[in-house]
């Protein structure tokens, strides 16, 4: 029984309403404080804007193990401009309160930890936040996580790989809630020539362990594969292309903002050609 204010009721009606569309959900991430705290909460709204479903905001942190070179650089303008948790949570709900939409974070475990599970919970619920991403936090550690998310309407969304064992992805897909997130291959995040034969071998192993929507992340860029991806998955989880949108803008924050908004339009047009 939930009794908090989070949003994972939002983010499983979004991924229900494009299912019912017959098509994928787009969700794009993009990092807090990058390139700037403002800068950062107006390119989400672009991106929203542009069509995306859901966006998953990142946590900049100093070692993202996950994280490709170009969401490295963008973590490491945001560090270096002082960015903090509570940007993090002023980012969701500026994002939130401006779209009705749903605004997930991307975390590592360690900032959470640092900052204390139940006052992060409280918080991101409180900003209308939909839930959490945690890519590095084993399941059979989660249990204080999972108390307080659940206690405060919050998604819990583990990650699993092409080298999870079918025994395992029973054991992530069994605790988490929200969506799975199925990374398409081994390795960091980053824009990819292909997002293969793997990615839809993970997602059918998935589905056949849960209910849950299976959204596929790792190496999605451009309309094409956002096409190739929505054919198999609930969800086509695009970050690294937005990205680079912006530090491809070099300071032109109004370049920046058109060039997210007409990437996610691409993207959104994607994962509505099924045929």
């Amino acid at each position: 029984m939930t009794t908090g204010t989070g949003n994972i009721q939002l983010l499983s009606d979004t991924l229900a309403k494009a299912k019912a569309e017959n098509r994928a959900a787009l969700i794009a991430y993009l990092p807090a404080g990058f390139p700037t705290v403002d800068g950062g909460i107006a390119a989400i709204k672009a991106v929203f804007d542009g069509g995306a479903d859901v966006v998953e905001v990142g946590l900049p942190h100093s070692d993202p193990v996950l994280d490709g070179p170009v969401i490295q650089t963008a973590d490491d303008i945001a560090l270096r401009g002082g960015v903090k948790i509570a940007d993090v949570m002023r980012t969701v709900r500026e994002a939130h309160e401006a779209t009705g939409k749903p605004v997930l974070v991307m975390t590592y475990w360690n900032p959470i930890d640092r900052y204390g599970v139940e006052r992060f919970t409280e918080e991101l619920a409180a900003a209308g936040g939909a839930g959490c991403i945690l890519p590095d936090l084993p399941v059979q550690e989660s249990a204080v996580w999972r108390e307080n998310a659940d206690k405060h309407g919050l998604a819990t969304v583990f990650v699993v790989a092409p080298s999870s064992k079918d025994a395992r992805l029973a054991t992530i897909t069994a605790a988490g809630s929200g969506f799975v997130y199925a990374a398409s291959l081994m390795g960091v995040t980053g824009t990819r020539e292909s997002v293969g034969q793997e990615a839809a071998d993970l997602v059918r192993r998935t589905r056949a362990t849960s209910e849950l929507p299976v959204c596929v992340g790792l190496g999605v860029s451009n309309a094409t594969q956002a096409k190739e991806v929505a054919a198999f998955a609930d969800g086509v989880i695009v970050g690294s292309a937005f990205v680079k949108r912006i530090l491809d803008a070099d300071g032109d924050e109004t370049a920046g903002l058109a060039a997210v908004k007409e990437l996610a339009a691409e993207l959104a047009e994607g994962v509505r050609r099924v045929s």
